[in-house]
């Protein structure tokens, strides 16, 4: 509005050349400080010319339709001191942005636990939570940016809007960035992106728009190189999305091929609770640390594709159970529910996001007298893990499955690692198939959540036999070998007790040289392979010589212990074959040292 005051009145001129789209005064109207005079359009772009003041409002010259020129008069505004003031019709235009506001904030409470009483109510008979319940639990307060919350179902020719909104809320998957454990590690480190599937909606079934959601998410975190945590509850493939026209089988979708070519670069942690089928599933196989709850069935068909091809009918939770999961591999951590299941993730994450300051540790004297005096006697590798490591960091992943080997996650002084280590009390730490493969997806996982890597060693080798082979081993354990070839993360090597043959190798990266410490507890022993497997294949024909059994007996005991001497840990360490021999008590301060 350009204004130009004479002595007694106010002239009020077009701005710009526009259109008169209404006209809201007449002559003689009394006018208050605001109100609207005309309405004016220029480009589809229409402006209020309000008056600057109280008064009466002469000499009006336009009409509804009329072009205006810059500068030309509309009326005049004669101002009035005693002039009582009306209300502002821009009241009205406040009015009108209140209930724009209603509208919109209507339209997000319907994506809200609060509005979806009935899908809730039945979420909670099962003792589950919600999609947002788990949302809340798992990031930091008011950190949550949400992407796509007012998607909704591609069914607009199946369902009405509000129907719509309601039952398809997101389109049955929460996205956005957001910060977790920010109090512990700072805001930088925190940030995350995060991806809930919605099981309250339409059984959290993968439709169209829910697949662009997650591609949108996996797009954002793979530019900006961030750590996704995705809840994998869900039944597939959504059949129903009847609006889209331009697929005919729905297989037109990245989704599968975006989540599997972030493995190995973006940390990926899972968490599934209840049923998790077919899309789901392979969502869900391809995290690094896959949580899972008691409750869970995991399988890459439900029941109605595993009846359609004519495979019998089963019920969802005869279709991948958790227990059968953890035992083979599948679940690296099972939870009892979803609120143990998310307190895992935000803990699993934290190994990926920095150093701590405030930690403690145990007595590390322990460690002088935790191994048996009978190097055939078998202990507990964890006790002598969890004395190493920082008070209450150990995390055990994959118990049930591999058990000749442990994995871990930990921290010595406050910063994360990974722990590898052989178990004595399984096939006498024998590295066999399962072993392997899960020690090598483990040296993986380290290499993309940059952890340097503490290897505890106690094995006689790799498992041998025919049985042994029947299960892959050539492929399992040479898949052992290519991990450790590719580590970019530190390696330090602790040797307890036995360090023979290629197994050994393995549990070191590949080669005593990768390391960047290769050391050994004073019990330490080695050789190309097993003493007393060594002594009756190197003199066989020396030993089937003596004919009396006792006396064999004798002759074997004492090859075995020359055998022996000659591969000591300190005379290993005379050789250069290893870095060092070391008290175990100061296996800490060294390895903290390395790394």
């Amino acid at each position: 509005m350009n204004l130009k005051t004479s002595k007694e009145k106010t002239k009020i001129v077009a701005a710009i050349t526009s259109t008169i789209v209404d006209v809201n005064v007449q002559n003689s109207s009394i006018v208050s400080k605001g109100q609207i005079i005309v309405t004016v359009e220029s480009m589809k772009m229409q402006t209020h010319i309000v008056a600057s003041a109280a008064g009466m409002i002469s000499d009006l010259k336009v009409t509804e339709g009329e072009t205006v020129e810059e500068g030309q008069l509309i009326c005049y505004l004669t101002e009035k001191s005693n002039q009582k003031n009306k209300e502002p019709a821009s009241k009205i235009q406040m009015n009108n942005e209140n209930q724009i506001m209603s509208d919109f904030e209507s339209e997000i409470e319907k994506t809200l636990d609060k509005e979806r009483v009935q899908e809730v109510i039945k979420r909670h008979s099962k003792g589950y939570r919600t999609a947002r319940e788990n949302l809340e639990d798992l990031v930091d307060a008011d950190s949550f940016v949400e992407y796509g919350q007012l998607a909704v179902a591609a069914q607009r020719d199946r369902l009405n809007a509000d129907e719509l909104k309601l039952k398809s809320a997101a389109d049955g998957v929460l996205t956005g960035l957001a910060t977790i454990n920010s109090s512990q590690h700072g805001e930088k480190a925190s940030q995350v992106a995060v991806i809930i599937n919605d099981y309250t909606v339409m059984a959290g079934t993968q439709g169209f728009f829910h697949h662009k959601k997650i591609d949108r998410l996996i797009e954002i975190a793979k530019k900006s190189d961030l750590p996704i945590v995705m809840y994998t509850e869900g039944g597939g493939g959504r059949p129903g999305d009847i609006d889209v026209k331009t697929q005919i089988a729905g297989l037109d979708v990245s989704t599968f091929s975006s989540w599997a070519g972030l493995k190995g670069k973006n940390p990926l942690i899972v968490v599934n609770n209840g049923y998790c089928f077919a899309g789901n599933a392979a969502l869900f196989g391809c995290g690094d640390i896959r949580i899972a709850t008691k409750s869970s069935c995991i399988g890459m068909a439900g029941p109605a594709m595993i009846e359609g091809g004519g495979l019998g009918s089963h019920k969802p939770t005869d279709i991948g159970p958790s227990n059968m999961h953890f035992e083979n591999g599948v679940i690296d951590l099972l939870a009892e529910d979803e609120a143990q299941a998310t307190e895992l993730a935000k803990k699993c994450l934290s190994y990926t996001q920095g150093d701590v300051t405030d930690f403690e540790f145990s007595d590390q004297s322990v460690l002088r007298d935790i191994m048996p005096l009978n190097r055939q006697q078998t202990y507990d590798v964890r006790k002598i893990a969890q004395i190493l490591v920082d008070a209450d960091s150990f995390l055990e992943l994959t118990p049930g499955f591999g058990k000749t080997i442990m994995t871990a996650f930990a921290r010595i002084e406050g910063r994360p690692c990974g722990l590898l280590a052989s178990d004595c009390q399984i096939l006498g730490g024998a590295v066999n198939s399962d072993g392997a493969s899960k020690a090598a997806r483990f040296l993986n996982i380290c290499n993309v959540f940059k952890l340097p890597i503490v290897s505890l060693v106690d094995t006689p080798g790799f498992m041998v036999g025919p049985d042994s082979e029947k299960q892959g081993a050539v492929n399992h354990m040479t898949g052992l070998f290519i991990s450790g070839a590719k580590l970019e993360v530190p390696l330090v090597c602790i040797f307890l007790r036995k360090g023979y043959g290629l197994g050994a190798m393995a549990m070191a990266g590949g080669s005593f040289k990768v390391p960047a410490y290769t050391a050994s507890w004073p019990t330490g022993e080695f050789g190309a392979m097993g003493i007393e497997g060594a002594v009756k294949l190197g003199f066989k024909k020396e030993l089937e010589y003596i004919e009396d059994n006792s006396s064999r007996e004798t002759v074997f005991a004492d090859l075995v212990q020359k055998m022996y001497d000659r591969g000591r840990a300190t005379e290993a360490a005379s050789l250069l074959e290893i870095d060092a021999v070391i008290d175990p008590c100061d296996t800490r301060f060294f390895v903290a040292k390395v790394l």
